[in-house]
C-alpha cells in the first residue's frame, strides 16, 4: 500500500514526463502514406495527370469522395481553446497539445485519421462557419474544449443545419457522458442498487454533466432524484440568475424546473447529503469536494470525480470518507472515467456506416457495450470499466454504434454486426501494428533511458 506522499508523487509524474517528452518528439502525430510509391512514375497516378480522372468522377457524384479519398476515415478535431481540460481559456495555440493527443488516441484506439484544427476565434458563429467550410475534407467533426454556453449552441446549430451532411459531435458533452453512464451502470451493479431508485448529486453543470444527466434520465434515473449544483449553488426554480438567461442556458433552466424534488437549497454539501451517486465535472481539485461531504452520502456511495488534470477529491480521500467506489478522469488511478474509452470506437462505428449524425441512442448503445465488456471480465469496486489496454472494446463499441445507427435510419451503408466488428478489428489492428513497426524500426525514436 502506497503512502499518501507516494500517491501524490505518482500523480505528479505524468506532468513531469510530459514536459520532457513533448519537446523531445515535437508533437505526437504526423502524416504517413497509405499508397505505394514504386518509383517516380507512380506520381503520375497519385498526382497529375492521373488524378484528374477521380476528380471528374467526384464532380459527377460527390459520394465517390468516400471511395476515392481518405475522407471517410478522417475527422477534424476543432477547438477554440476556451475550455482546455481544467485549465480554462488558454487559447488555440496552448490547446494544440491536447488536440494532438486526441488525434493520437483516435488513430491508435480507433484507427481513425484525425487532424487537429485550433481556430483563432471565440465567436460561435465563426466556429460554425469554419466547420461548414471544412466539411468537404472530412467524414466527421469532433468539437473539443469549447466553453459553455456557446458549446451547446455550436453543436445544436451544426447538428440541425441542413447544409451539414457529416456527423458533428462534441466530445466534452457526449463522449464524457457516454463513459460516465457506462460507469454508473456497472457501479450500481457492484453496490446492488437500481437506476430508478438512486439519488444523484451532480456537481458542476457544464457541458459534460448536462449531457450526462440527459443520458442518465434516458436510462432510468428519476429527474426528481437529481440535485444539481453549479458554482453558485443548487439549481432550483427560484434561481433568478439562470431564469434571466434561460434562453442562453436552456438546459440549466430545464434542470432548475424539473430536478430537486425535495426543494433543497445550499451548495455541494447539501446536494451530496444522502446521495447514492455523486458525479462531479467541476473545478479541478484537490479540495473542490471535501471528505466531510462524502461522509454525508448514503451507504455504499459512488463518487466520480472527473475534473482534469486533478480530480475534485483525491481517490484515497474519498475512500477514507466512506465511498465504496471512486472513479476519476485519470489513467493512473483505478476506474478511469474518461471519454478516451468512448470516442475512438464510437467514431469508428459512425464512419464505417457513414452515419449522418450521432444520436443519444447511439451513445447509449456504446455505453451499454462498454459496461458489458467490463462485466464479462468481472466487476469489483476497482474495476467497473474496461481500460484503454482492452483494445477489443473499441471494435465492439464500433459495431454497437453502427448497428444502432442503422436501426435509427441515420446510416448510409448497411452492414451486419459481425461485418462491422471484423472491419473495425482489422482497421484498429492495422493502426496499432503500424505504430509498433515504426517503433521497432526506430522510425519513432525510443524514449531516452534516463526518462523511461
Amino acid at each position: 500500500m502506497l503512502t499518501k506522499e507516494e500517491l501524490l508523487a505518482k500523480a505528479k509524474k505524468p506532468a513531469e514526463d510530459a514536459m520532457r517528452l513533448h519537446p523531445f518528439y515535437r508533437g505526437k502525430v504526423q502524416t504517413a502514406l497509405k499508397c505505394p510509391v514504386r518509383g517516380l512514375d507512380d506520381f503520375a497516378i497519385w498526382y497529375t495527370p492521373g488524378v484528374a480522372a477521380p476528380c471528374r468522377a467526384i464532380h459527377e457524384d460527390e459520394d465517390l469522395a468516400y471511395e476515392y479519398t481518405n475522407k471517410g476515415n478522417t475527422v477534424a478535431i476543432v477547438s477554440d481553446g476556451t475550455r482546455v481540460l481544467g485549465l480554462g481559456d488558454i487559447g488555440p495555440a496552448a490547446g494544440l497539445p491536447v488536440m494532438e493527443g486526441k488525434a493520437l488516441l483516435f488513430k491508435y484506439l480507433g484507427g481513425v485519421d484525425a487532424v487537429p484544427i485550433c481556430l483563432d476565434t471565440k465567436d460561435p458563429y465563426r466556429i460554425i462557419l469554419a466547420v461548414k467550410w471544412l466539411q468537404p475534407s472530412f467524414g466527421g467533426v469532433n468539437l473539443e474544449d469549447i466553453s459553455q454556453p456557446k458549446c451547446f449552441r455550436v453543436l445544436d446549430m451544426l447538428r440541425t443545419d441542413p447544409e451539414v451532411n457529416i456527423p458533428v459531435w462534441h466530445d466534452d458533452q457526449q463522449g464524457t457522458a457516454t463513459v460516465i453512464l457506462a460507469g454508473v451502470i456497472n457501479a450500481l451493479k457492484v453496490v446492488g442498487k437500481r437506476m430508478e431508485d438512486v439519488k444523484v448529486a451532480v456537481i458542476g453543470t457544464g457541458a459534460a454533466n448536462v449531457a450526462t444527466l440527459r443520458l442518465l434520465l434516458a436510462s432510468g434515473v428519476r429527474f426528481g432524484n437529481v440535485i444539481a449544483c453549479d458554482s453558485k449553488g443548487i439549481l432550483h426554480p427560484e434561481r433568478e440568475d439562470i431564469a434571466q438567461r434561460k434562453i442562453e442556458f436552456v438546459d440549466k433552466w430545464r434542470i432548475c424546473q424539473h430536478s430537486n424534488a425535495e426543494g433543497r437549497r445550499g451548495g455541494p454539501a447539501e446536494a451530496m447529503r444522502g446521495a447514492d451517486v455523486c458525479i462531479a465535472a467541476s473545478r479541478p481539485g484537490p479540495g473542490t469536494i471535501r471528505p466531510e461531504w462524502v461522509k454525508g452520502m448514503a451507504e455504499e456511495a459512488i463518487v466520480f470525480a472527473c475534473a482534469n488534470p486533478i480530480p475534485e477529491i483525491w481517490p484515497w480521500e474519498a475512500k477514507e470518507a466512506g465511498a465504496r467506489i471512486v472513479g476519476t478522469g485519470r489513467s493512473d488511478f483505478a476506474n478511469q472515467i474518461n471519454n478516451s474509452l468512448g470516442f475512438p470506437g464510437i467514431f469508428r462505428g459512425v464512419l464505417d456506416v457513414r452515419a449522418t449524425t450521432i444520436t443519444d441512442e447511439m451513445a447509449i448503445a456504446a455505453a451499454e457495450e462498454l459496461a458489458r465488456c467490463a462485466e464479462e471480465r468481472g466487476l469489483d469496486e476497482d474495476h467497473i470499466l474496461p481500460t484503454m489496454d482492452d483494445w477489443e472494446v473499441f471494435p465492439r463499441e464500433a459495431a454497437a454504434v453502427g448497428v444502432r445507427a442503422q436501426e435509427q435510419g441515420v446510416a448510409r451503408l448497411s452492414l451486419s454486426r459481425d461485418e462491422l466488428l471484423d472491419k473495425a478489428k482489422q482497421i484498429i489492428r492495422h493502426a496499432q501494428e503500424m505504430t509498433h513497426f515504426m517503433m521497432d524500426k526506430g522510425l519513432i525514436p525510443p524514449v531516452p533511458k534516463e526518462w523511461a
